[in-house]
């Protein structure tokens, strides 16, 4: 069976995430095999694997770190939020249902099996299994019948090290205060602690280090910089959406939606010089930007409604009348059709009208969309009419059926194939998508990672503003986060006491 490590956090934000990543960066860099869990895992950012099951973008994250391919048993329990009290519980990569918090904390008991079966088969196929917890195991609240953090460290026989940020202050309050709520055999289980997110000279945080080690009785294993890299984050904590809302050369305005999904798709732009990528809130936020993206979503009918209100609905509108790109992915495409109608209660039950900026319906069904998918933007007309021919990879996650009315001048945007494995493909090649003028929809997920795709938007942008197109590249994606998690490896093996971590990982609990 694998060695096994287990990151927790003092709180949600801490940085579990990165430093997961990058402990299986260096494990793989070390020659073992290597693979993350997560338990249980909420967020909207989420993934299709190639078997068609869901998992949480940040253990894809972590595998792509490890240099594998994502698995649903690295994630076996995702709860997607559909509202402040309730989440769409998958398991083993399908939906189970909706639950409210409270059904879901009397029910998740009955998932412990779920989650051992996951985590006995990844200890049974690799060297080392680098786990990663949720918020704080201090939350006395949820103790009972933990799966998650000091549960599953107990059931994983796993060695924890505790991470807290210095970065929003209060880091020796967090970590001894954690260390306080705890039972006393958890406390057992914290093998390290961990100083994450520090800026500054580390002399002047010796003497601290040094009193928080005689509180707790813990070892401090490392001081982890604040860094800077560019890989995907877990959830709406993202720090993406407080960045500077400075306007560059090239101007992209997200949607930040309440319930925003997947806004990993858009992380290509940032790589690209002189693009600046907003995620705008209100309509003074809004600008005016070159392009504006509608993302995805949990709740379509409820964000677009809350658009309505708060006017950026109508600035949309406008935007495109004078002719700005609009563009719509999953939940955002829906928004741009005529209507949408939910005749099943998937969401809010009912019907109301679209933006009216592409002429099709949407119909929400129970039956979930979950598939990988490989294709070509085909005849693409208006201002990105350079994507066609241009090759695409993504993938489909939603809960609706989008119809292109008939007798109009739209086109579809996009031909795909649903493929499994090693590009086999499972059935024959479908249209996708709406085109109309300059407002474009899709359902297809991460469809500017493929290299080409996200340089071409911001080219033909450069080009209806008379701009020098020669100094725009874009990059191979992939490869770009690969050396990103190299960059992340170096900065913790320099930073952190690795002989330590893996003494602790040997001598287990």
């Amino acid at each position: 069976m694998a060695k096994v490590i287990m990151v927790q956090g003092t709180m949600s934000n801490a940085g579990k995430s990165l430093l997961a990543a990058g402990l299986c960066r260096i494990f793989k860099q070390d020659g073992y095999k290597v693979a993350p869990f997560k338990s249980q895992n909420m967020a909207l950012n989420s993934f299709i694997t190639e078997e068609g099951l869901e998992m949480g973008r940040a253990q894809v994250m972590q595998a792509e770190a490890a240099g594998i391919k994502p698995s649903v048993l690295m994630n076996p329990i995702l709860l997607k939020p559909t509202n402040d009290t309730g989440s769409q519980v998958i398991v083993n990569g399908e939906v189970l249902g909706n639950m409210s918090a409270r059904e879901y904390f009397a029910y998740k008991h009955n998932l412990k099996k779920d989650v051992m079966a996951a985590f006995n088969k990844l200890a049974e196929e690799n060297d080392i299994i680098v786990i990663e917890g949720a918020g704080s195991p201090a939350e006395i609240n949820l103790k009972d019948e933990d799966i998650v953090n000091m549960g599953m460290a107990k059931m994983a026989k796993a060695p924890v090290l505790l991470v807290g940020d210095i970065d929003r202050g209060g880091v020796f309050a967090q970590l001894a205060g954690t260390i306080m709520l705890l039972e006393e055999d958890e406390k057992a289980m914290v093998k390290g602690l961990i100083i994450n997110k520090f800026r500054g000279d580390k002399t002047i945080l010796d003497p601290g280090v040094k009193m928080l080690e005689e509180i707790t009785g813990v070892d401090v294993v490392g001081v982890a910089p604040y860094l800077q890299i560019e890989v995907e984050d877990e959830d709406s904590l993202t720090e993406r959406f407080n960045g500077k809302q400075e306007v560059g050369m090239i101007d992209i305005a997200v949607i930040r939606l309440p319930r925003i999904s997947n806004f990993t798709d858009f992380n290509p732009f940032e790589s690209i010089d002189g693009v600046s990528l907003r995620y705008v809130h209100s309509v003074n936020e809004l600008k005016n930007p070159d392009m504006i993206i509608l993302p995805g979503t949990k709740n379509t009918m409820e964000d677009l409604l809350w658009m309505r209100q708060n006017g950026l609905e109508a600035a949309i509108c406008k935007a495109a009348a004078a002719g700005k790109i609009i563009y719509g992915v999953c939940g955002g495409y829906q928004m741009l059709g005529e209507t949408l109608s939910d005749p099943e209660g998937v969401e809010a039950g009912g019907e109301i009208k679209g933006m009216g900026l592409l002429p099709m319906d949407t119909v929400f069904i129970g039956q979930k969309t979950r598939t990988r998918v490989t294709g070509t933007f085909e005849n693409v007309g208006g201002a990105l009419s350079g994507l066609t021919g241009i090759r695409l990879e993504g993938y489909e996650i939603h809960m609706g059926i989008s119809t292109l009315r008939e007798g109009t001048d739209a086109g579809t945007l996009t031909r795909i194939s649903n493929f499994a494995g090693e590009g086999v493909q499972i059935c024959e090649p479908k249209t996708d998508g709406v085109q109309s003028g300059s407002i474009y929809g899709t359902y297809v997920h991460s469809c500017f990672d493929k290299e080409g795709v996200a340089e071409e938007i911001v080219k033909a942008i450069a080009r209806s503003k008379g701009l020098d197109t020669e100094q725009i590249s874009g990059v191979d994606y992939q490869e770009f986060k690969e050396t990103q998690y190299d960059i992340l490896a170096d900065a913790l093996r320099e930073h952190l006491d690795m002989k330590r971590i893996y003494e602790i990982m040997e001598e287990g609990i």
